[in-house]
C-alpha cells in the first residue's frame, strides 16, 4: 500500500526540534540562500539557486553523476541511432509522482512517456516562456504539420527525433529543465505550480514562505536506492533566505546551517589567506570540498568592425588585444584579489574540468610586459603613443579585478577607465552590443566544450546568441560544424582545442580565470558529493 505523505506528515514538522514527547526527532539538511529563490518550477530552472532546489523535487530521463558521467533515472536505458538523430528512451516501471491534491484520491500515479511528452513541448510552449526553450533547438520540425519530435510509442518508451545530429544532446537532457511535471498538476495549480511543485524526486514540497523559509519533506516512495537502503536518507530539507553572506557564515559556524557554498565580498580575506587556506582560527571547525567550477571569467572585446562602437576603437586591432593579454599577471590577480580561490586562466576559454581540457595543447596567455610593448610597437602605438584611452565596463562586483588590470596595462603604455554600471543595464547593454569592453563569465549548462565555443560560432550573435563578441571566423564556423557532426570523441575534442587555440590568437575575449566550487560542509555531514557544476544532491546525505 502506498503512503499519503502529504496527509500524513505533521503540519507542526518542524517542531520537531522542540521538546514535544509526541514528535520524533527528524534529520533536517539546512542551508541558506542568499540570492533568494524565484520559481520551483523546473522549466524556469536557469540560475543556480533555483537548480539547487529543483534538484530535490524532480528527475528526468538522465542526470549526471559528481564526475559528469550520463548515468540512469527514470529511463532505464535508452538508444541512439546511428545517424545520432533518433533517441530512444526505455522508462522504469517504478516512478511515481508525489502524492498530492492534484491527483484523483490524492495518489500519485506511474510516470509515463506521455508526461515526458508534455513536459518536453511545455519547454518550446511560446506561452510559456521558458528560458530554457533554447535546448531543443535542434528538434525535428516539419512545416507542413508542424510536427515536433517528441513520441511516445508506448507507455514506457519515448522518442526525441533530431533535425541534425548534435553530439553534446544527452548532456543536455540532464540539465534540470528537463525534469518530468505532471499535466494534472499544471492544471491544478496553473502559473502557482512555481511555488505548489509536484514532481517525482527524492524530497516533496512541503511549504514556502517566500523571503523567509522553504522546507521539503522525504518522498517516501522514492525510487532510487543505495544498495538496499531506500532513498534519501535524511527526513528533511530546510532552505533559509538570510541575504547578508557575512551573516550567514556566521550562523553556518553557530551551526544553523549543515552547508555554505563560496563567499564574496572582504570577508573573504577574514576566512582566506591569499593561498587560498583556511585562516587559523577556522581550520578543523568544518571541511572544504574545493574542485573545479565549469566557469570561466573574462574580459570580452567587441570586434564586429561593422558596428560604429567598433570602427574607432583602437581595440579592433589585434595586437592591441594580444598586448593586453600579456600585460597583467593572472597568477598574482588570482591569489590576491580572489585569495587563491580560482585558477589562473593560462591556457583556453574551456576551463579546468572540462573532458577536453588540455592545457599542453592549448596554449594561452602568461605576463610577458616586454613582449606586450613589442606589439604596441607593431600595431604602431610605441609606448601607447596615439593609442586612445579605452573604458572597461563592469559592476560593483568586479570592480576590484578590472581596476588591477586597468593599473597592469597602464605600466605597457595603455590607458583605460573602469566605468562601473548596475547589474540589470549591464546585462542589457552587452546583449544589444552597446559595451566595446566588458568583463563577463560563462557557466556550463551542460558538460561539453561545445557550451562553450558556441560563444564565438558567427551564426550565434546577440541577441538571439551568446556571442557578445561579434567573433566571426569561417575557419572557426567550419570545425565547429565538424565537431557537431562527429562521433569519435578524440577527433571531437581535437576540434575543439584548434577552436580554443583560434580564440586565443584572435583575442576577442581576455581570459581572466577558471573559478573554483569552494563550500563548507559540517563534520557531521556525510554523502554529499561535490561537483564541478556546484549542483546540490541531497539524496546520499546523512547526518550524524
Amino acid at each position: 500500500m502506498r503512503i499519503l505523505f502529504f496527509i500524513v506528515v505533521p503540519i507542526l514538522f518542524f517542531s520537531c526540534i522542540s521538546n514535544q514527547d509526541n514528535l520524533v526527532k527528524k534529520s533536517v539538511f539546512r542551508y541558506n540562500e542568499p540570492a533568494g529563490i524565484s520559481s520551483l518550477d523546473p522549466t524556469f530552472a536557469r540560475n543556480i539557486e533555483n537548480v539547487r532546489a529543483v534538484d530535490q523535487l524532480f528527475n528526468g530521463l538522465l542526470q549526471m553523476d559528481s564526475t559528469l558521467q550520463i548515468k540512469p533515472c527514470i529511463s532505464s536505458n535508452w538508444e541512439v541511432s546511428e545517424d545520432n538523430k533518433v533517441y530512444t528512451f526505455y522508462l522504469r516501471d517504478d516512478v511515481y509522482f508525489h502524492d498530492n491534491e492534484c491527483f484523483e484520491e490524492g495518489y500519485g500515479r506511474k510516470v509515463t512517456a506521455y508526461d515526458f511528452v508534455y513536459s518536453f513541448k511545455r519547454i518550446i510552449d511560446p506561452k510559456v516562456a521558458s528560458p530554457g526553450a533554447w535546448i531543443f533547438n535542434y528538434l525535428y520540425k516539419s512545416e507542413e504539420n508542424d510536427y515536433l519530435g517528441f513520441i511516445a510509442k508506448a507507455e514506457r518508451t519515448f522518442k526525441i527525433y533530431l533535425k541534425k545530429a548534435f553530439p553534446p544532446f544527452l548532456g543536455i537532457l540532464t540539465m534540470h529543465y528537463c525534469s518530468v511535471i505532471p499535466k494534472e498538476a499544471i492544471d491544478y495549480y496553473g502559473k502557482d505550480f512555481r511555488r505548489y511543485p509536484v514532481g517525482t524526486g527524492p524530497f516533496q514540497f512541503k511549504m514556502w514562505d517566500e523571503g523567509t523559509k522553504l522546507v521539503f519533506t522525504k518522498n517516501q516512495n522514492y525510487f532510487e536506492r543505495d544498495g538496499e537502503y531506500q532513498l534519501p536518507y535524511i527526513d528533511a530539507v530546510s532552505i533559509s533566505f538570510v541575504q547578508d553572506r557575512q551573516l550567514s557564515f556566521l550562523d553556518f559556524m553557530r551551526n544553523k546551517y549543515d552547508f555554505m557554498s563560496g563567499l564574496e565580498g572582504n570577508f573573504t580575506d577574514k576566512v582566506y589567506s591569499n593561498n587560498g587556506e583556511l585562516q587559523p582560527e577556522y581550520q578543523g571547525k568544518f571541511r572544504v570540498q574545493k574542485l573545479p567550477y565549469l566557469k570561466t571569467d573574462y574580459l570580452g572585446i567587441l570586434v564586429n568592425e561593422e558596428l560604429e562602437l567598433v570602427k574607432n576603437s583602437p581595440l579592433k586591432f589585434k595586437k592591441v588585444r594580444r598586448a593586453i593579454n600579456y600585460g597583467f599577471d593572472r597568477i598574482k590577480m588570482v591569489k590576491y584579489l580572489k585569495n587563491g580561490i580560482g585558477i589562473p586562466a593560462l591556457a583556453g576559454f574551456i576551463p579546468t574540468g572540462m573532458p577536453s581540457f588540455d592545457s599542453t595543447k592549448v596554449k594561452g596567455y602568461t605576463y610577458d610586459p616586454n613582449f606586450a610593448r613589442e606589439l604596441l610597437v607593431s600595431a604602431g602605438f610605441p609606448n601607447g603613443k596615439g593609442l586612445p584611452k579605452i573604458t572597461i565596463t563592469t559592476t560593483m562586483a568586479h570592480q576590484n579585478v578590472c581596476e588591477y588590470i586597468q593599473h597592469a596595462i597602464s605600466d605597457i603604455g595603455i590607458k583605460a577607465d573602469v566605468d562601473i554600471i548596475d547589474e540589470a543595464t549591464y546585462r542589457e547593454m552587452i546583449a544589444q552590443s552597446r559595451l566595446n569592453f566588458f568583463r563577463k563569465s560563462w557557466i556550463a549548462d551542460y558538460p561539453d566544450s561545445e557550451n562553450f565555443l558556441a560563444l564565438f560560432y558567427s551564426k550565434n550573435f546577440c541577441p538571439t546568441g551568446p556571442n557578445y563578441t561579434h567573433y566571426s571566423n569561417a575557419e572557426f564556423d567550419r570545425l565547429y560544424e565538424l565537431a557537431m557532426g562527429e562521433n569519435d570523441i578524440k577527433i571531437r575534442y581535437d576540434y575543439y582545442r584548434k577552436m580554443d587555440q583560434m580564440i586565443l590568437d584572435d583575442a576577442p575575449i581576455v581570459p581572466l580565470y577558471y573559478d573554483q566550487v569552494s563550500r563548507f560542509v559540517h563534520h557531521n555531514i556525510t554523502g554529499l558529493e561535490s561537483n564541478p557544476l556546484n549542483l546540490l544532491s541531497l539524496k546520499k546525505v546523512k547526518i550524524k
